[in-house]
């Protein structure tokens, strides 16, 4: 069996759901069994791992728009999770972004300083995308880092959700807006509007994680590709910008077919294995590997890619075998 790495696997610092309510509110809504998964850092997180055999475990933050020193005390937290178990976890920072400089200050700490491989953000803040200008400051500083910055989906804002309210419960539109449809639709639509601004073109060596089997970007390709050069005169096209600047995990869909279609459009090279533990159990993401496996979907050398080897040499790391 190959060692596995995931990246798109969560925590919850309780400093911060005591700073925000607006995380408290997120996390209410969350199964009790899940919130204590996401509160632990220790034995049960690493027992889980070993459930799934899972060798490392890449670990973010839940959403919510957090200050500037919230952000520091949970990133500090994660990074001694880390040391007392430094080959079976890692981290993705937590990063501001409503103060994109102190963002960018916080990204270069998190990884000169407490040795972690990148930041997670959210898809959205409040709203605003990050192909307004005022946010690139995070990105260069992500480029001058050689680290990947994971664009993870997050709740419809109050003025977002309107546009999912219909001739159904609110219930409903709430799922619409989230887990059940926008999540992945927004951020999809986001790494379209990335490139139509030129980020890629003022930082060619960037590097986006997207998840969920690359957000429905994969079946719509094609289209996007001839319809993206009537937006302006770029240095390269979304094509070279697609298999270039953008890595796709598995995390959170578990199922061929979605995976068949992002192989088709995407280098192997660039698709990473993952779960969203602890919304997902490592469990059910070792099935899905097995069923890959057998499947003959990715063999032989890929799937030592796809497991591991994409991961360590994106990361920069090198897993224990």
């Amino acid at each position: 069996m190959y060692p596995l790495i995931t990246l798109e696997e969560h925590f919850v610092s309780p400093e911060v759901s005591s700073a925000s309510a607006e995380a408290r509110a997120h996390y209410a809504k969350f199964p009790p069994h899940i919130l204590s998964k996401l509160e632990c850092l220790g034995p049960e997180r690493i027992s889980d791992l070993d459930k799934g055999n899972v060798s490392l475990q890449v670990i973010s933050h839940g959403p919510g728009n957090i200050s500037a020193p919230v952000c520091t005390s949970a990133n500090d937290d994660l990074a001694a999770a880390i040391a007392q178990h430094p080959t079976r976890l890692a981290g993705f920072a937590m990063l501001p972004m409503s103060g994109p400089q102190a963002a960018a200050e916080e990204l270069e700490r998190c990884v000169t300083k407490l040795g972690f491989l990148g930041a997670l953000v959210e898809n959205h803040l409040d709203g605003k995308f990050y192909d307004d200008e005022r946010f690139w400051v995070v990105f260069e500083k992500a480029q001058q880092l050689d680290v990947p910055v994971y664009i993870h989906p997050t709740f419809a804002s109050d003025s977002m959700l309107e546009h999912y309210k219909g001739n159904y419960d609110d219930s409903v539109a709430l799922a619409l807006s989230a887990y059940g449809w926008s999540w992945h639709a927004e951020t999809g639509h986001h790494i379209l509007r990335l490139f139509a601004s030129g980020l890629f073109d003022r930082f060619p060596k960037l590097k986006i994680i997207i998840g969920h089997m690359g957000e429905m970007l994969p079946f719509q390709l094609d289209r996007v590709f001839a319809v993206s050069e009537r937006w302006g005169r770029k240095e390269r096209g979304l094509r070279e910008v697609w298999r270039s600047n953008i890595w796709v995990t598995t995390s959170g869909m578990f199922s061929l077919p979605p995976l068949r279609c992002l192989l088709d459009v995407m280098p192997i090279e660039h698709v990473l294995y993952s779960v969203d533990y602890p919304f997902s159990t490592n469990e059910k993401g070792l099935e899905f590997f097995e069923q890959i496996r057998q499947s003959g979907l990715i063999a032989g050398e890929d799937l030592e890619l796809f497991a591991y080897r994409n991961a360590e040499r994106l990361l920069r790391i090198e897993v224990k075998r």
